[in-house]
């Protein structure tokens, strides 16, 4: 602490917390295990429809159990201990991921039977999942360093999970294509495992002190109250919802892969893992410069960066040059997330953070699940490319308003909160 306090930055000072480790290695393995399934399950349910539709279905499915469920995750996530949270939902998930390998038993014959809808009901086991993990995930984080190092450790948070979401979408596809549905499904439930297995070791804090006299429908209310009365905050969680609401185009790289690419499951793989390449180099820039002083400027920047590479990727024809422009629109999305979540932190009291992080949920779910299903309606009223450019045009159009409109958001500067 000294040394940040005479001014020297340790960009690897969070890392030698233990139990942070333990806390970010555990974080690396169900990212891997979540991002491998999403890729896993969007394949396969587009070669079992062949529908555009379909795939921003599942977007949907996720979306609307999470979204009518993370107040409360947020209020249990102040009230009882975050860790068992933590792990009794981790288990939820691995439920949903067990069903999944079933289905593809042929001899059952659930899926010969009842089409793609039970796939459709394990997706929405998952997003009551995520919802508690969540924010109980991102209080307990805070819960386990001192506040000089929020911003420390906010990066390498960002970092391990980005490296996990690009190891997880290219182990997803290569398995799946090499080795088949069955298989990419149980090496999902193997690294459910192993990250249970490393939170066991995490040592356990205490919940916050709760105030008793406050009823339920205040405390699940108080969340919402305290982000939308901070622009900062507010302003923060709409740009990345719209942006990524309109701007986002994974959920039809599929189509992509196999239609305009011609690059089938494993190229999607790849596809789906160039925005966390682009957002890990980012990372670990920031870990040794972080853009702190004039951090609503660079957010701002950011932002614009990642709509213009979503526009060009949809005109691109090329592979390669279709990696290069999501490895880029994940370099400007990183910018967002890591100077959003250290205003997060440095703003909100621990009594709230579990609440405050279900309001951010909402936002996110919002911008990448229902984005997802936007996008698979865009597609087909619009086509799909001329729905992604249309997109990447609304991003633009966002971060200009949002510029306009919350000026504080716009001149932030986290070295002085």
């Amino acid at each position: 602490m000294d040394d940040e306090l005479n001014g020297k930055h340790d960009a690897y000072a969070v890392l030698k917390v233990s139990d942070f480790r333990l806390f970010l290695t555990f974080r690396f393995f169900t990212t891997i295990a979540f991002q491998m399934q999403s890729i896993i399950v969007g394949w396969q349910m587009y070669e079992l429809t062949r529908d555009p539709l379909a795939l921003g279905l599942i977007g949907l499915a996720e979306a609307l159990p999470n979204i009518s469920v993370v107040l409360y995750a947020g209020h249990a996530a102040d009230r009882y201990n975050r860790k068992r949270i933590i792990i009794w939902f981790t288990l939820l998930f691995l439920t949903g991921t067990s069903l999944l390998f079933l289905f593809t038993v042929r001899s059952l014959g659930i899926i010969a039977a009842l089409g793609v809808l039970p796939i459709y009901g394990v997706v929405m086991i998952s997003g009551i999942s995520r919802a508690f993990l969540y924010p109980s995930i991102i209080a307990l984080m805070s819960q386990l360093i001192p506040r000089y190092l929020y911003t420390n450790a906010s990066t390498w948070n960002s970092t391990a999970w980005h490296i996990a979401a690009i190891t997880g979408p290219a182990i997803g596809g290569l398995v799946y294509g090499f080795f088949g549905v069955r298989n990419a499904y149980l090496t999902v439930l193997f690294f459910l495992f192993l990250a249970l297995l490393l939170l066991s070791f995490v040592k356990n804090r205490p919940a916050p002190p709760v105030n008793e006299e406050e009823k339920l429908l205040q405390r699940l209310s108080s969340g919402l109250k305290f982000v939308f009365r901070n622009q900062v905050l507010s302003g923060a969680m709409s740009l990345d919802m719209f942006a990524v609401l309109f701007g986002g185009a994974v959920a039809m790289l599929p189509v992509f892969a196999a239609e305009v690419l011609m690059v089938g499951p494993q190229g999607l793989g790849f596809l789906r893992a160039a925005p966390m390449a682009g957002a890990v180099i980012m990372s670990l820039f920031i870990a040794h410069r972080p853009p702190m002083a004039r951090a609503g400027r660079y957010l701002m920047i950011g932002v614009a960066g990642f709509g213009i590479s979503i526009i060009g990727f949809a005109l691109s024809k090329n592979f390669y040059l279709s990696l290069a422009l999501l490895m880029l629109s994940g370099m400007f999305d990183n910018i967002s997330v890591i100077i959003r979540s250290t205003a997060m932190q440095l703003i909100t009291p621990d009594e709230m953070r579990g609440r405050v992080a279900s309001v951010n949920a909402i936002f996110i779910g919002s911008s990448n699940e229902i984005g997802s299903f936007e996008s698979g309606v865009a597609a087909k009223l619009l086509g799909l490319i001329p729905s992604v450019i249309f997109g990447g045009c609304m991003t633009l159009f966002t971060v200009g308003f949002t510029a306009r409109f919350a000026p504080k958001l716009r001149n932030l500067n986290l070295k002085k909160i």
